[in-house]
């Protein structure tokens, strides 16, 4: 699962990953803190990449103009 941390409206952070049992102890201990970004994920790996975004992608390089 994928959250983000909420606080007075605000996201607070990064994405963060928990698994389903951390999610529901969470929301227990602190209802409507955390929003849900996405779940059913299928492996950490995936779910990593989700909650990195383009963070840390290799930046497109600028193409040269040809001169004239």
């Amino acid at each position: 699962m994928i959250y983000q941390t909420v606080i007075r409206g605000e996201v607070v952070g990064t994405n963060s990953v928990c698994e389903q049992g951390e999610w529901e102890a969470m929301e227990l201990a602190r209802p409507g803190v955390n929003r849900l970004v996405q779940s059913g994920i299928t492996n950490e790996g995936e779910a990593e990449r989700l909650a990195r975004g383009t963070s840390g992608d290799t930046k497109p390089r600028g193409g040269r103009v040809a001169a004239k």
